[in-house]
């Protein structure tokens, strides 16, 4: 749709150039708009066919501005002057001319375009859905390490084992390991295809249950699920079972137990620990991308996730082999065949990840 003040012959020209008329049109003045009831000019705005508002005032202007609404359109408005300032504030988004606009459309317009050039409102629309996907990808990486921290106290009050990890290792993941490759999931660039997806609903929530689904119910479940597995490995490798580690739990709680009891639990503490950090740098890789599978994130750069890991793993590295961090947070220095399993951790979780967004790729497909 044009909406302009000039004759009807210069806005239709000015459209062909522009490409909103190829063909047939229809030409409405600004005199037939004050004329036509509401319900008829709703009627006309939802022809198939390109209008043209020629010769049109300011009332004019919110009048059509007005009717699109009631259609239940998203209107957008793009105006210079003060003819357009009653548009551009009952629009759904006002966009003003930063070069060639006056001051006043400027200030009632949500959007400035500072180049005057419309390709910018794409690239804009791009840049703000990056930003929100990005929020997201945030999220869910923050969220899903949370399920591997709760698991061990959950493990500890049903089955009565001792707390895979420590408060202070808790707190080693919330406020260290993973704060860097988490603000580093900020900076990815928009994914290609991200334009061609439909926009959002407007009460579409940034954390809904898709969201919470899968940090929550898949990606914690198996960061949860691989770093317990660790912590009985630990004790299963060096002759304690599931029923005598129930039997000894109170005295390791208590540190009453021997000390070869209590260094083992050092030990299944750090690897629990160390678990959920090599899972969370697979995590990192699952997050970049809802659906696109995890290597063809590579082609898109993003230094800061890679300078994210290298700082996620010097820390861990320096929880447990620095004498000092040992003490504070119970720590116990891993010999090389310990990496091993660690080094599965990340492709454990990727594995998972890399199968459910095959089937929700083959879904869309489907529809």
């Amino acid at each position: 749709t044009v909406i302009t003040g000039d004759y009807g012959l210069t806005a239709a020209a000015i459209a062909r150039q522009v490409e909103i008329i190829k063909d047939d049109y229809v030409s409405v003045n600004g005199v037939e708009v004050e004329a036509m009831p509401q319900k008829e000019l709703m009627a006309l705005l939802s022809t198939d066919k390109p209008v043209v508002f020629s010769r049109t005032t300011p009332q004019h202007k919110l009048k059509i501005v007005e009717a699109y609404k009631k259609l239940g359109e998203i209107v957008a408005v793009t105006g210079d002057g003060v003819n357009d300032i009653l548009a551009l504030r009952s629009a759904h988004i006002g966009i003003a001319m930063g070069k060639s606009g006056t001051d006043v459309a400027r200030d009632a317009a949500d959007m400035i375009l500072l180049d005057d050039n419309f390709s910018t409102i794409v690239r804009a629309v791009e840049e703000g859905r990056g930003i929100y996907a990005n929020i997201k990808k945030f999220m869910t990486y923050i969220l899903a390490s949370n399920v591997a921290e709760m698991v061990p106290v959950i493990a500890m009050g049903l089955f009565g084992i001792p707390p895979a990890l420590t408060v202070l290792q808790i707190l080693a993941i919330d406020l260290g390991t993973d704060l860097l490759p988490a603000l580093a999931l900020g900076a990815e660039r928009p994914e290609k295809g991200l334009l061609n997806q439909p926009p959002r609903k407007k009460t579409e929530a940034l954390l809904d249950k898709k969201l919470l689904l899968r940090a929550y119910g898949f990606l914690g479940v198996i960061e949860a699920a691989v770093s317990m597995g660790l912590f009985l490995l630990s004790f299963a490798l060096n002759g304690i079972g599931v029923g005598e580690l129930v039997g000894l739990k109170d005295a390791i709680v208590n540190a009453t137990a021997s000390g070869e009891v209590l260094r083992i639990y050092a030990h299944a503490t750090t690897m629990t620990l160390m678990g959920v950090i090599f899972c969370q740098i697979g995590n990192v890789f699952a997050c970049r991308s809802e659906t696109r599978p995890f290597y063809k994130s590579f082609a898109s750069e993003n230094k800061w996730i890679y300078i994210g890991i290298l700082a996620e793993l010097a820390i861990a590295l320096a929880l447990v082999y620095v004498p000092f961090m040992q003490t504070i947070f119970d720590t116990a220095p891993l010999k090389g065949t310990d990496f091993l399993f660690l080094l599965a951790c990340p492709i454990i979780l990727l594995a998972f990840e890399e199968f459910r967004k095959l089937i929700v790729r083959k879904r869309k497909a489907r529809i």
